[in-house]
């Protein structure tokens, strides 16, 4: 067992506090001083130990758990989700991408589309994006009036406290890269014919408006830290601690969660399989 700590609680956004990404690091290692084997072996130990910590989860069916990932293009949310969950089993984990809403879903209120997703009880669910983009997208395009997505903060504070209160962990996480490190991964996609895929015209697009998208996670992070539904600013510059960070989080809110197995049907002691 390696010996390094990994404190998630000093990118916690206490409610309340106004948030200036800039100063929140993006590629700082809190300490942790582990060589590329000991971050390996730290990752594998927390991997087995979120596995176990959502069978139980499943098992006992009482609570669930809600993700929320947010960030700048290439900030790491599909390999957050590969790497800090690969040990996790399929069956208690579902993840829900929102992309642009589709004309049924435009004829509704904006979180229509958003509760349905939300976990049941022994589930976790990760949001790879989420309600948010109705304060980020919609907000940076033009796309309502300034009134329209500035009452929405009070409508996001009021859903995830009712999912709070109705028994649902929310860990909202938002990834932080530097727009250096957005331009590296941008052009590995172009360099790397096996990531071509990734890469849309609208990429250079959105990282026009870095600026105003900054802004746009300031105030929303601002708005909606709240108690019961706190963000992480989560230091997105380098992968392996941006890993650790998450996995122990998950590892630590899991774990508060005081989680048994069923108590087994009665006389399974004296069950035996004889044929």
């Amino acid at each position: 067992m390696t010996t390094h700590e990994i404190r998630p609680d000093h990118f916690r956004v206490e409610p309340g506090r106004r948030v200036r990404l800039a100063e929140w690091s993006t590629d700082t290692t809190d300490g942790f001083d582990g060589t590329k084997e000991e971050r390996a072996e730290l990752l594998a130990e927390l991997n087995e130990r979120l596995g176990d910590l959502q069978q139980m989860l499943y098992a006992e069916a009482k609570h669930k758990v809600l993700v929320v990932l947010q960030g700048m293009d290439t900030s790491g949310k599909d390999g957050t989700i590969k790497h800090v969950f690969r040990t996790i089993n399929p069956l208690g984990v579902r993840v829900a991408n929102f992309k642009r809403p589709n004309d049924v879903e435009l004829a509704h209120d904006y979180l229509w589309r958003v509760h349905e997703h939300a976990p049941r009880d022994g589930h976790i669910t990760i949001f790879n994006r989420s309600h948010y983009e109705d304060v980020l997208v919609v907000r940076v395009n033009d796309l309502v009036p300034a009134p329209v997505w500035q009452r929405r903060y009070e409508h996001i504070r009021g859903f995830e406290q009712m999912l709070a209160d109705e028994g649902t962990t929310i860990i909202k996480l938002f990834l932080h890269i530097s727009k250096d490190e957005q331009r590296a991964r941008l052009q590995e996609r172009l360099d790397n014919p096996a990531k071509h895929w990734k890469f849309e015209h609208g990429d250079i697009a959105e990282r026009a408006h870095w600026d105003a998208y900054t802004e746009a996670y300031e105030q929303a992070i601002t708005e909606t830290s709240t108690a019961a539904a706190p963000w992480y600013i989560i230091p997105g510059d380098r992968k392996w601690f941006r890993n650790l960070v998450v996995s122990q989080l998950l590892v630590e809110k899991l774990e508060a969660l005081e989680m048994r197995y069923p108590e087994p049907i009665a006389g399974i002691e004296t069950i035996r399989i004889t044929d």
